[in-house]
């Protein structure tokens, strides 16, 4: 067993071989969200702006209140702050972005082009966020005069803004307002009408700060621009609390009092020039304790004509509703009452429509409607005294005043994920877990998007296909949806209901072909035996086929029919409209082949369709003219590896808007599973540009719908693909919903956009929400933060270990509600209200709950939940065999007890050791070994127990009573975090020295440390690429490959005795060999997990990273030179032509603490789809290709490595 586990991991050098290449991709754009704004950006419309680490998007509520993303742009920076203003007599609004490029940058939407576009970019300092260079705090004036942009510390700088001749928007140069020593914690535009503008600034001065007996006080600072000497000068100055922490700007000039409202601990006080200071406190909760402070953390103002009012957040997540009562410029009171309660927010806006956005700090975001803004009367509150100040309490309650009417899936904070196929749909599952406190979650990702079922209905048998169809061209609405039977047709009225209907004029007693929309109001119905026209009169006109042949194929458009008759010659016939609404046969002629299907283009801008498409069974689609000199003759053909199931004409756009010239797609499902799309030439009908996807293992059948009021397909198979145009690209998504065989677009005024499907023997009414999610995700709620997640690899159950801080225990818990009961003998009990909204109960710090759950990720069911007491947290985790235990597998937990999270300390830590009974579904308590050191790295090791605690690394053999130490090392430089073990090496992350290689000599029992790191890195997380190469990433967003040169590797494991790793020593101290850095690249955002995967069944692996803003990025390995030169070109290339929307120098970001190395930025690449058409042909030529080609290329490495 020994010499088995010393050999049983062979070295494997796969990747070590040539020099590595990556390209990274965003999977999952941030779906956490820093700093929102509101206004009217498009015009007429309130729309929301949010800024999502990088990425900045722009929302909007469709006609169902459900919120859009209408454009999604990537900066390649990090947006610092957002402040919206609008020029004065302006109908729309601007934006200004602060962020890490040193500059101001001022935006506008452009609907026309659905884009953002920048108006002006202004560079004034160094770039990088740091502590004296603006852009972190943004303000402006309530009259759009100007705009302030502040740095943490010093730095203040004031723009005038105006407008020009031509009524653009022009902005001044900068106007200092600096201040050494000083730090900023928030700044306001205060309103004061059409005076000279005004900024508010909550400041602190550390001058004297390192003497003892200096004074440490806040002051708000008013400073004044005055625009006809155009120089800023410090108006007016006065103390507050130390505790402030906000300030409020209050409507001014003839909105109100004017001023500003600062936010400290406990209070919220109203301070102006010439007013004396009016105070008033916060309403605490009825169950928290006296002497807790509690600090707003987020603000939203709502102003009308006539009112007024601010919505208040506390750190609980209750919201209070803030009132002035002033008469004239003169405040008297305060009026704080409570709101209600939602989760704790980073960002909230009101729209003025009635709704408020909050934008969660962790967990989903969400959009409520007020219900009201008045505090209900008898609505229970309490006085209380402490310290000869009155308070007043409340209960929380759940909600009244507001109505959740949507929710925005968010990821944040990403702890961990596995990537599992446990559902086998061929297509592995992503499982995150993620959250914080109460609101965490297991969230299960799949790749596809989120269907909302609108109805089902039982059918008599299985249909053969689905239409739907409107009673006039003009209608808004359809009119009926049509089913075909094996031998029936069912028509279904379409009203408030879906009823069958025998009065429509379509014949019942047959099946149907093919059913549509003809000419201005009359109905097409093709059926085996002919074809019926229905006029708007009811009048019925027949056509039946020649020698009582039965009709196989049809297909229509409004003006055009064509149609197969059965039999081995394809013999084809073609029917035009006309001018009375008659149909009349053109052509018809033998194709002198079996067609197995045909399609007819759509008729485009009121002209007639000029291609139709057949599949024949020689494996070849066609392309025929339907112009009148060369009538159904063939112009272009294609062929295909297999025989085709469907083809499809459909006209899409192909740039940045939908309305554009459209471009005729031939879309082809093949038999085997793959679809091709091909562009027609819209004169000559010659195909060009064809493009492959695996869709299923299924015969593909393809249904045009409608997405957005843009022409789409469904692509049917094993598994319903969408086809779309979504921001100014083609996007082919899967749905995550059950197999569907046959679908139409579906309009009714209760689902204004929606499909109609079948599937087996019943009819769905489907509408897709949001296309921008390109998951969809089934939740399961945790107790605590999640830490580490280790998969059982016999039951595939999770074993998941969560902790929290300052929480109260299960047990701890129910007796302070006890307490509180018996305190309160005789009083209505206190709701139990949930912790995910309301918050658990505070407990001090160095308190712990945690728990240790056995989770089954099918069905989120939890099957045992071991709860740790006495203020132990568990930390690690790995599952690990003893090799004097047979195959046995039994779960190591590396707990803490009463870590204090400030100073670092606690009393000391356990090993926790159990073992699996039930199946794997319980766990069962064996003993348990205390440690003195804080034990963060657990890993299995050669039938033994690998464990990193503080500096020391140990290894541990399993004992009757507790663990057995039988190897140990002291040599590590802080902190081990990780562990990583192949063979005789491990690999140990240390908090922040990055990776050291160890080798384990078992005769002589003792570990060797032989390689480090050349640079110091804090490290977050990291995956074992190879036996010599390691990935990792550190807490500042960089992810970086660390290779063992191949020499020394051979050279460690050619050494039998071990005497070169005992007597080589390294300068300074350091280890006797160095890794080399193969990759360096910058995310902009803290990784939190990283692993080797495969997300494609027999693709090469790729690594897939996750952060906490909730993104999922991967880097694929290049495969051959050709291709890295090809994208390190077009990165070049769009680097120059397509610079970053906020100013940020895009290889300046990437190397944003380490130069860029050996990594392609796919981000950056894919925006070649959106580019000019002349900038795209540009690079093209550069690249010696077509813009097709680029295009096909950028979708191939996505596609065909990721999802």
């Amino acid at each position: 067993k020994e010499k088995q586990a010393r050999h049983r991991a062979p070295p494997d050098r796969r990747f070590a071989v040539l020099q590595m290449f990556l390209y990274h991709l965003t999977i999952q754009r941030p779906t956490g969200i820093s700093c929102c704004i509101y206004g009217n950006f498009s015009g007429p419309r309130q729309e929301i702006v949010v800024a999502r680490g990088r990425v900045l998007e722009l929302l909007r509520l469709d006609e169902n209140g459900k919120l859009q993303t209408v454009v999604s742009v990537d900066v390649f920076g990090l947006i610092r702050s957002l402040m919206p203003f609008r020029l004065q007599g302006g109908t729309k609004d601007y934006i200004i972005v602060g962020s890490d490029s040193g500059r101001i940058t001022i935006l506008e939407f452009d609907e026309a082009t659905t884009a953002f576009r920048v108006v002006h970019l202004e560079t004034f300092g160094k770039s990088g966020c740091r502590r004296i260079v603006p852009g972190q705090y943004l303000a402006t004036d309530p009259r759009g005069r100007a705009a302030m942009i502040a740095a943490v510390e010093k730095q203040k700088l004031v723009y005038v803004l105006n407008r020009d001749a031509e009524a653009r928007l022009t902005i001044s140069s900068p106007l200092e307002a600096h201040k050494s020593h000083t730090i900023l914690f928030s700044v306001v535009g205060v309103d004061v009408g059409f005076d000279n503008p005004i900024f508010a600034a909550l400041e602190f001065d550390y001058t004297d700060y390192h003497e003892e007996e200096a004074e440490r006080i806040k002051v708000l600072t008013f400073y004044e621009l005055d625009l006809g000497l155009n120089h800023v000068a410090r108006k007016w100055s006065t103390e507050v609390d130390r505790t402030s922490n906000m300030l409020i700007s209050v409507p001014g000039s003839e909105d109100g009092p004017g001023g500003v409202l600062v936010c400290a601990e406990n209070f919220i006080y109203f301070k102006n020039q010439d007013h004396e200071d009016v105070v008033a406190s916060i309403p605490r909760r009825k169950d928290t304790p006296i002497d807790e402070p509690i600090l707003i953390v987020t603000c939203a103002t709502h102003k009308q004509k006539d009112l007024f009012f601010f919505l208040l957040q506390s750190e609980f997540g209750d919201l209070y509703k803030v009132k002035l009562n002033y008469t004239g410029q003169k405040v008297t009171d305060i009026d704080i009452q409570y709101f209600d309660t939602v989760p704790v927010s980073s960002s909230m806006v009101v729209l003025r429509t009635g709704f408020l956005f909050v934008a969660a700090e962790f967990g989903n975001h969400a959009l409520y409607q007020f219900l009201g803004l008045e505090q209900e009367e008898g609505e229970q509150l309490w006085e209380a005294e402490h310290e000869g100040k009155k308070w007043t309490l409340f209960q929380p309650r759940p909600l009244k005043n507001l109505l959740q009417i949507d929710e925005l899936k968010s990821l944040s904070p990403l702890v961990d994920f596995k990537v599992m196929d446990l559902c086998r749909e061929d297509t592995p599952q992503i499982y995150s877990f993620c959250g914080r406190g109460p609101r965490s979650s297991l969230r299960v990702l799949r790749h596809g998007l989120a269907v909302a079922e609108m109805a089902v209905s039982g059918l008599p048998a299985n249909p053969n296909a689905v239409w739907t169809v409107k009673r006039n061209a003009s209608d808004e609405f359809d009119k009926y949806i049509v089913v075909s039977l094996p031998s029936a047709t069912l028509v279904l009225a379409v009203g408030e209901t879906v009823e069958e209907v025998t009065d429509s004029g379509f014949l019942g007693t047959t099946t149907t072909l093919a059913v549509s929309l003809i000419g201005q109001d009359s109905l097409l119905q093709i059926h085996p035996n002919g074809i019926r026209l229905v006029r708007n009169d009811k009048r019925i006109h027949e056509w039946q086929p020649p020698g009582k042949r039965h009709i196989v194929l049809a297909a229509a458009n409004q003006q055009q029919v064509v149609i197969c008759l059965a039999g081995s010659t394809g013999e084809l016939f073609y029917f035009e409209l006309d001018a009375t609404g008659q149909l009349n046969e053109i052509e018809r002629r033998e194709m002198g082949h079996d067609i197995v299907c045909l399609d007819i283009a759509p008729v485009s801008q009121g002209q007639r369709a000029r291609f139709m498409a057949i599949g024949d069974e020689n494996n070849t689609v066609r392309v025929l003219s339907l112009q009148p000199e060369m009538c159904l003759q063939q112009v272009s053909v294609q062929a295909i590896p297999t025989s085709p199931a469907s083809v499809s004409l459909v006209e899409m756009p192909t740039g940045g808007r939908a309305d554009e010239v459209q471009t005729l797609f031939l879309n082809v499902g093949l038999n085997n599973g793959i679809m091709l799309r091909t562009v027609v030439d819209s004169v000559s009908g010659e195909l060009s540009d064809t493009r492959t996807r695996f869709v299923g293992a299924r015969p593909v059948r393809l249904h045009k719908i409608r997405v957005r009021g843009v022409a789409g397909l469904m692509a049917m198979s094993s598994r319903s693909w969408l086809c779309y145009h979504y921001q100014a690209v083609f996007q082919m998504t899967p749905l995550s919903y059950v197999p569907l065989e046959y679908a139409a677009p579906f309009a009714s005024q209760q689902c204004p956009e929606g499909i109609v499907a079948v599937s087996g023997n019943t009819l769905r009414i489907v509408t897709v929400e949001r296309l921008a999610d390109v998951f969809n995700q089934q939740e399961f709620p945790l107790k605590y933060t999640p830490h580490k997640v280790v998969v059982h690899p016999q039951t595939n159950y999770f074993i998941v270990i969560e902790a929290d801080h300052a929480t109260w225990d299960p047990q701890r818990k129910a007796q302070l509600k006890a307490e509180r009961l018996a305190d309160t003998e005789g009083a209505e009990p206190e709701p139990d209200l949930p912790e995910a909204t309301f918050g658990a109960y505070r407990a001090p710090p160095g308190m712990w709950a945690s728990c240790i759950r056995v989770l089954d990720g099918l069905d989120g069911k939890t099957h045992h939940l071991v709860e740790l007491s006495d203020s132990e947290a568990a930390f690690s985790v790995c599952l690990c065999p003893f090799h004097d235990r047979g195959d046995e597998l039994f779960l190591c937990v590396g707990t803490v007890k009463e870590l204090n999270m400030h100073t670092r300390a606690f009393t000391c830590g356990f090993l926790h050791v159990y073992r699996f009974i039930d199946g794997g579904k319980r766990l069962e308590f064996m003993h348990k070994t205390q440690v003195e050191l804080m034990p963060l790295a657990l890993t299995a090791f050669q039938g033994r127990l690998l464990v990193g605690m503080g500096p020391a690394l140990r290894i541990y053999d399993l004992g009757k009573k507790k663990l057995l130490r039988k190897c140990e090392t002291k040599a590590f430089p802080n902190q081990i975090t990780q562990l990583h073990t192949m063979g005789d090496r491990v690999v140990v992350g240390d908090i922040t020295e990055s990776f050291l290689y160890v080798k384990y000599k078992r005769q002589e029992n003792k570990l060797y440390i032989f390689a480090d790191d050349t640079v110091p890195r804090w490290l977050t997380c990291g995956a074992m690429v190879d036996y010599d190469t390691m990935v990792g990433a550190d807490k500042f967003g960089s992810v970086f490959v660390a290779r063992l040169p191949t020499e020394v590797s051979d050279e460690v494991d050619d050494d039998p005795t071990g005497s070169a790793l005992t007597f080589d020593k390294g300068t300074l101290n350091g280890a006797p060999h160095k890794l080399q850095q193969a990759i360096q690249f910058y995310v902009g955002d803290t990784i939190t997990s990283l692993t080797k995967t495969t997300l494609v069944p027999g693709v090469p692996e790729c690594i897939l990273y996750g952060t906490t803003m909730g993104a999922l990025g991967a880097f694929i390995p290049f495969l051959s030179r050709e291709d890295v030169d090809f994208f390190q070109h077009l990165e070049m290339y769009m680097r120059a032509e397509h610079p970053p929307l906020c100013g940020r120098d895009h290889m300046a970001f990437r190397s944003f603490y380490f130069p860029v190395k050996d990594v392609v930025d796919g981000d950056l690449c894919e925006q070649f789809s959106v580019l000019e058409p002349s900038k795209q042909r540009a690079i093209a030529q550069e690249l010696d290709r077509t813009p097709s080609e680029v295009l096909k290329k950028l979708e191939d490495i996505r596609h065909t490595r990721l999802f």
